[in-house]
């Protein structure tokens, strides 16, 4: 039988559990392969790491969203047992929301559309809403596709253009809607929620779906959904817990750490994968280059490259890097042989974060928990 969907009496012990085992195995998550050269955990487990790393990039990819499946040595099939059962939840009541005019569908992305679509079919709420308040609402795609005749929308946008557009696309569509500029993050946004309203928002990155929550409990409003996400989009260097739960928990969390849940892979064209592969492939090379130039045994991040870097020829590509990240010039090197090392360590990357890959659905629970257990709280 399907798991059922957690109770508001479940949401304290799933997240106990949760916190638990995060913290039991926080050595094995926390350090990005990306990063070093050996992880601290393949000393303690010479066998997984050895064999992770006899794999090929192509096995990695493989296995990239399913690590739950994998015959690995110890103890990778225990672990990914426990964050199975730990991430295990019953699938929302499809609620099929009444039908829709071609009209709202016109100039919303199809990916977008899909989106809405799913969300709207899972909404519950014990009243109907009267004013949806649709949260960084871009052109109000979303708000306009929940409301209905006899319904109200208010929009709230920080980019003008967006607003502009969407006002347009409302009035067309003769929508009771108002389009409003506003910073979410800005002071005077608390006097946008009223009570009145059900709040909506679907991509409201980090501290923009934070501050709904928190807004929306302050001023009184009795419902709400929100699809979070980019929890990593905060402005603090660590996570601020936001349920007593979370609060007195010993994990604490960095940006890097809020990461982890948005690192799956999305499914992508093989044109798209083979220069995804490639930006990695040399950067990593890079990084090994850095480390002997500078003489010092660590990581050095390099910020994001426009596509035409990874046109050029990989000596140049380290020759342009190296002087964008002031590192002395490489001179002449074995380029054929710094890139096939690139290439080995991007398939040694890929098969050692099959292990961290097991947290990404814990870690993303524990954070969804602690929104949960903090509206519960309010």
């Amino acid at each position: 039988m399907p798991e059922p969907i957690l109770t508001p009496g479940d949401l304290l012990a799933r997240f106990q559990a949760l916190d638990g085992f995060l913290l039991q195995h926080q050595a094995l998550w926390r350090p990005r392969p990306f990063h070093h050269l050996q992880l601290p955990w393949e000393v303690e487990l010479p066998e997984l790491a050895s064999w992770l790393r006899s794999r090929s990039l192509e096995q990695a990819e493989a296995s990239d969203n399913n690590p739950f499946a994998l015959a690995a040595p110890s103890p990778f099939p225990d672990l990914a047992r426990q964050a199975q059962t730990l991430s295990l939840l019953g699938k929302m009541p499809d609620i099929h929301s009444p039908p829709r005019t071609h009209a709202l569908s016109v100039d919303v992305p199809g990916r977008k559309l899909a989106q809405i679509q799913a969300f709207a079919n899972h909404l519950q709420f014990r009243r109907r809403p009267q004013h949806w308040l649709d949260w960084c609402s871009g052109k109000g795609h979303l708000g306009r596709w929940l409301t209905e005749a006899d319904q109200r929308l208010t929009c709230l946008e920080y980019d003008p253009t967006l607003i502009e557009s969407g006002s347009a696309m409302s009035t067309r569509l003769g929508l009771d809607a108002t389009h409003v500029q506003q910073d979410i993050l800005a002071d005077d946004c608390k006097t946008r929620l009223q009570k009145e309203h059900t709040p909506v928002a679907l991509h409201a990155c980090g501290d923009l779906h934070v501050r709904l929550l928190q807004l929306a409990s302050r001023n009184g409003c009795t419902q709400l959904a929100v699809a979070p996400c980019c929890y990593n989009r905060i402005a603090t260097l660590r996570y601020q817990p936001l349920s007593a739960a979370a609060q007195a928990s010993a994990l604490q969390l960095s940006r890097d750490d809020l990461g982890l849940p948005l690192s799956e892979t999305v499914t992508a064209g093989a044109r798209v994968r083979r220069q995804r592969n490639q930006s990695m492939a040399w950067r990593l090379a890079f990084d090994l280059l850095q480390r002997q130039l500078r003489d010092i045994d660590e990581y050095l991040p390099t910020p994001s490259l426009p596509s035409d870097w990874f046109s050029k020829p990989f000596s140049s590509f380290c020759h342009d890097l190296a002087e964008l990240r002031d590192v002395s010039s490489p001179g002449e090197q074995d380029w054929p042989a710094l890139e096939a090392q690139g290439w080995q360590r991007l398939a040694d990357v890929r098969n050692l974060e099959l292990l961290r890959n097991l947290f990404r659905r814990p870690l993303e629970l524990w954070l969804l928990l602690d929104r949960a257990l903090y509206l519960q709280e309010q």
